[in-house]
């Protein structure tokens, strides 16, 4: 019997991965960017790193990754003796493709008087090469410590980076990757939408295009949004980041409204993240019963990957799924 025609459906398949969670001594993780089912079923939802962390401070046998690989394979970094699974192993990363770990090496060696600020959002091997991970909660603070004659190499969210350098200004070599979710905003649709609720703040992830943080009233990592959507003023919000974050939003704050930013159709379609909608619960269920596809990195390799999110944590530990970006 194969795996299409074996799976449970509706209550059943809820039933069921809920049985296999006890069953593997499995915990289940949910990126803020997963559907609305798959968030409500997970042991935890939150920023990658935040997530990654949790499940190692349990005691679970299996961690359940539903997000996108270099997830996964962060928490495999700090969770070794653990079994970590993805459902889709295809579900990858714009940011991580476009920073292939050969050319990123190279990068390194042509500016040897450089260290290497990496986001998270990137592969392993590129972790390995890196100085210190930053997420966009840690970015402000761990750069904020690096002494301002010290030059520095940020990759692969050139948006990220780019808004970093404008905030300190600080001149930064910048690997010219971007993350497809946020660059389809359209600042010209926001505007629009803007115009039709002109009293409501707009909240961005700092890897949107500049055109896009410009009009922010908040810029910040997926926890900083949610924790200004609890705190601002008013009763309608404008969320420029991959829209299924509006469901921790609504399910806190029945009360108040929350409208994804809009893509160049005039829709936020197009920014929902097709790497994330990979992973649905019959393939949830799938990997929770086979244990496949599992995440695995050669220990020499993983050893230099955290030594770069080692430095991170050193340096910004309280920062992380804090969202301490701020106001702009």
């Amino acid at each position: 019997m194969t795996a299409e025609t074996s799976l449970p459906t509706g209550e059943d398949l809820l039933s069921e991965i809920d049985r296999l969670r006890k069953e593997k001594n499995a915990i289940i993780l949910a990126h803020y960017y997963q559907s609305a089912q798959i968030q409500d079923l997970a042991d935890f939802v939150g920023d990658s790193l935040e997530l990654s962390r949790k499940a190692a401070e349990t005691d679970a046998d299996v961690i359940a990754f539903c997000g996108v690989k270099f997830m996964a394979d962060t928490a495999k970094i700090l969770s070794p003796e653990k079994i970590v699974v993805l459902p889709d192993m295809d579900a990858g990363c714009s940011l991580e493709d476009s920073c292939p770990p050969e050319k990123f090496k190279a990068f390194r060696e042509a500016h040897p008087d450089h260290i290497a600020l990496t986001y998270i959002n990137c592969s392993t091997e590129v972790k390995a090469l890196s100085d210190i991970i930053v997420t966009s909660s840690s970015a402000e603070t761990i750069i904020s410590q690096i002494p301002e004659d010290q030059k520095i190499i940020f990759g692969p969210d050139r948006h990220l980076g780019s808004y970093m350098s404008r905030k300190f200004n600080r001149d930064m070599l910048l690997w010219p990757g971007v993350c497809i979710v946020h660059e389809a905003f359209s600042e010209t649709e926001l505007l629009k939408l803007k115009q039709q609720h002109p009293d409501a703040p707009i909240a961005a992830h700092p890897e949107c295009p500049p055109t896009i943080v410009e009009h922010a009233d908040y810029v910040g990592s997926t926890s900083g949004i949610l924790q200004f959507a609890q705190t601002f003023e008013g009763d309608t919000l404008i969320v420029a980041t991959e829209p299924h974050i509006i469901h921790q939003m609504e399910k806190a704050l029945p009360e108040k409204t929350f409208i994804g930013a809009p893509g160049a159709d005039g829709n936020c379609s197009c920014n929902i993240c097709p790497y994330m909608a990979l992973n649905t619960l019959e393939k949830l269920y799938a990997c929770l019963r086979d244990l496949e596809p599992r995440i695995e990195i050669e220990e020499g390799l993983r050893l230099k990957a955290k030594q770069s999110l080692d430095r991170m944590l050193e340096m910004a530990s309280g920062t992380i799924g804090k969202g301490d970006l701020g106001r702009v």
